[in-house]
């Protein structure tokens, strides 16, 4: 059977998020009148990344995130920062972030009319959706799932039903999802029982059993026109 549905996560394998997080670390330190050297932002981003693992596995919040990746920033780089106030600033220059990856443009457009497309991040609303505004992309996907909108995070399965309550209840053989991070989205979906694609651009390695492998996007236009063809239904049902 074919695919109907996409399900792209977005940072990392559709926007460029390190460099909307690192312009964003920039601006909001200077703003907030504190000393911005290069060195912070790997600080920063290992703060973070620590955090947003936390979010996942449900030891934090989302409103617990968003100030204590700043405290440990702030004590790791020995910046006197108010985390309460930096926090808020630093959404809104995240939020401004909306430069795509590679090759992201050109596959969504040459997808869309063809599959049903969503998104699927564990991002928070007031920084995912301005983005997705300010992107060219903001007219692609029927539906946006956002995790602090759900009320579950990638990968709990708590997400993925909720994902599938607002598209449907298609089969789930009929749903791809495509992402980068092997936690949150390859091993969340083949824990609910989708096929799932792993954008890997670094070439890791990974003991799971994704159920497709590229490294450039593009590379899912012609993955997914041979499995339109060799799949039952690809001629009797076309989209």
């Amino acid at each position: 059977m074919k695919y109907t549905w996409l399900l792209f996560d977005a940072d990392d394998t559709l926007f460029d998020f390190p460099r909307a997080e690192a312009n964003a670390l920039r601006w909001t330190l200077e703003q907030s009148n504190l000393p911005f050297h290069p060195e912070y932002f790997e600080i920063y981003s290992r703060c973070n990344q620590q955090v947003w693992q936390e979010f996942e596995r449900g030891e934090v919040t989302s409103l617990e995130l968003r100030v204590k990746r700043f405290r440990l920033f702030f004590d790791e780089a020995g910046l006197a920062g108010d985390p309460q106030t930096v926090s808020p600033l630093y959404l809104r220059n995240l939020a401004l972030g909306a430069d795509l990856l590679p090759g992201a443009e050109e596959v969504i457009r040459a997808l869309r009319g063809r599959f049903h497309l969503a998104l699927v991040t564990n991002g928070l609303k007031e920084v995912q959706r301005p983005r997705l505004e300010r992107s060219v992309l903001r007219d692609s996907f029927e539906q946006v799932f956002i995790s602090e909108e759900v009320g579950a995070a990638k990968p709990a399965r708590a997400y993925f039903e909720a994902v599938f309550r607002g598209i449907g209840e298609p089969p789930k053989e009929t749903v791809l999802l495509i992402g980068d991070s092997l936690t949150s989205d390859m091993r969340g979906g083949l824990e609910y029982g989708l096929d799932t694609c792993w954008y890997n651009p670094n070439g890791k390695i990974t003991d799971l059993p994704v159920t497709y492998q590229i490294s450039h996007l593009p590379e899912l236009i012609e993955l997914l026109g041979k499995k339109m063809r060799v799949l039952p239904r690809a001629e009797t049902n076309p989209m």
